[in-house]
């Protein structure tokens, strides 16, 4: 695919959308608005006990309250796990000692850029949550048998929070 062209039709701090227009060699075109992200680094925090540790907070687009991973956008400059280590930190209070990657994915990519990278958090220290002054954040461990649960039943709609749990669960 080509890109014809690309107009800038809104921008704010977190997001950019752009109408684009491409061509691929056969004369193919798709037109799209596409909604560019920097990118999301996601945490599964599991602790000695194998429990997982989920934050509950009220999302505006969902209109709901949701249990999820926590997560946040990597700003300038900083790696996904650099993001993946200060929203553990901000979210939740916690530090972990051990980090490996789980996965990278696209929530959404019909329209939206946004990667998304998870990390499991491993060897757990506690301490204060420091969120941001537009978040209000609950915290709570969970078994992984009470997570896969809410996943079976809907009370986990969350699509990262699936993505992430799954393969921790069963691809690790």
């Amino acid at each position: 695919m080509k890109l014809i062209s690309s107009e800038h039709v809104f921008e704010n701090s977190l997001i950019r959308v752009s109408v684009d227009h491409a061509l691929d060699p056969s004369g193919f075109e798709i037109k799209r608005a596409i909604v560019h992200h920097p990118g999301s680094a996601v945490v599964l925090p599991v602790d000695a006990k194998k429990r997982i540790l989920l934050v509950h907070q009220y999302r505006l687009p969902a209109q709901k309250m949701l249990w999820e991973l926590p997560a946040g956008k990597i700003d300038p400059g900083e790696t996904a796990l650099q993001a993946a280590k200060r929203e553990l930190k901000e979210e939740t209070g916690c530090k972990a000692k051990k980090w490996s990657k789980l996965a990278d994915f696209y929530p959404s990519p019909g329209f939206l850029g946004e990667k998304m990278t998870i990390y499991l958090a491993t060897e757990l220290v506690e301490g204060e949550a420091t969120p941001m002054d537009d978040e209000r954040i609950e915290k709570k461990w969970f078994t992984a048998k009470e997570v896969e649960e809410m996943l079976r039943t809907g009370k986990i709609l969350d699509a990262k929070t699936n993505i992430g749990f799954l393969r921790w669960k069963y691809l690790k």
